[in-house]
């Protein structure tokens, strides 16, 4: 098994019985994941190796904030604390996490109903909502006039970047149908901000904490109730309507990339409510993760600077839906805000 942990040690800190099989789990971008069973029950077992995220003290915050929530009736599966109390073990110098296991599935946007749209935007509602209540009350009272803690893509550089991918796609050997369509997507992409450079959204924007990746691969489903969130890596101060909007993009947008604007709206009707946000919050976070999607190149630049073709899947529809949202623009702000 590649990357095999080191089982024997770890399953000692958390007592937590003798190895009897050990799966990687597939799915994950940027950590490893196995599916553990023991003579003591299943679990979860993470390894964190992506180093944004890989820091045990930060980890012990975020692992603290997920039991918090799972205290107020949020659906999470928080890890388990190890003999010395602690969820984070270090062991040859690697950050691991263990975790119950929780049997379901995960559900793409068209495989829910626009009832379960619905509960999914209260989901995250309640999310924002619930961190606001458990997170430390420093970082709870950040104004929400706060700067936008990410500047908005700067066209300059984006012309530059699709100028570099498309020299790497020209230079690809043998060129191959991605190199096809990753080609017509720059040329379409620069198009596209040609006309509309002027349009860079300014900095601002309500802020609070968010999960950070909300999207299907880290939503379980038992049945037709949502089971738990998972992978609460990037869990941190954002705008909080931005991380609404692009789980949305996430989750309705078709495989001919575009969305599917009535779930969307059942979905963002909830999340208004339950997160207590505004119409004009929702406007402005789809004014800028339009523009965020429009800058956006980076499966293409796993695939050419890094060879990493994970992602390759989803870019013909996610490429796809920055054109299509651009042209029906008017569209998609009024599905969020009506």
């Amino acid at each position: 098994m590649p990357h095999a942990p080191p089982l024997g040690a770890l399953l000692r800190q958390y007592a937590a019985g003798s190895a009897l099989t050990c799966e990687p789990v597939d799915q994950g971008l940027l950590n490893r994941g196995y599916r553990l069973r023991t003579t003591r029950g299943r679990y979860f077992l993470k390894h964190h190796f992506d180093p944004e995220t890989a820091d045990p003290a930060a980890l012990e915050r975020r692992h603290r904030a997920t039991q918090r929530l799972a205290d107020l009736g949020v659906p999470v599966a928080p890890p388990l604390a190890g003999r010395d109390g602690r969820t984070v073990a270090v062991v040859g110098g690697h950050t691991y996490a263990l975790h119950p296991w929780i049997d379901g599935r995960h559900r793409h946007g068209g495989q829910l109903t626009t009832g379960q749209c619905t509960r999914l935007g209260a989901l995250l509602g309640a999310v924002h909502a619930g961190l606001e209540q458990v997170m430390p009350p420093k970082a709870r009272t950040r104004p929400a006039t706060s700067p936008h803690p990410v500047r908005s893509a700067d066209p300059a550089d984006t012309f530059a970047l699709i100028d570099d991918l498309l020299a790497r796609v020209r230079r690809h050997r043998p060129a191959d149908s991605f190199d096809e369509l990753a080609r017509h997507r720059l040329l379409e992409r620069r198009a596209l901000l040609e006309r509309h450079a002027d349009r860079r959204p300014p900095r601002g924007g309500s802020v609070g904490w968010v999960h950070g990746d909300f999207h299907p691969f880290n939503l379980l489903y038992r049945g037709d109730a949502p089971a738990a969130i998972v992978d609460w890596d990037r869990l941190g101060v954002q705008p909080r309507a931005e991380e609404a909007v692009r789980a949305a993009a996430i989750f309705f947008v078709r495989p001919d990339g575009t969305l599917d604007l009535p779930k969307a709206r059942a979905y963002a009707r909830a999340y208004r409510r339950a997160a207590g946000a505004t119409p004009s919050q929702l406007a402005a976070a789809v004014y800028r993760v339009w523009w965020e999607r429009l800058n956006d190149f980076w499966m293409l630049r796993w695939h050419y600077e890094r060879g990493d073709t994970r992602a390759d899947p989803q870019f013909p529809a996610a490429s796809a839906l920055a054109v299509w949202w651009t042209r029906e623009y008017d569209a998609v702000c009024d599905a969020f805000v009506e």
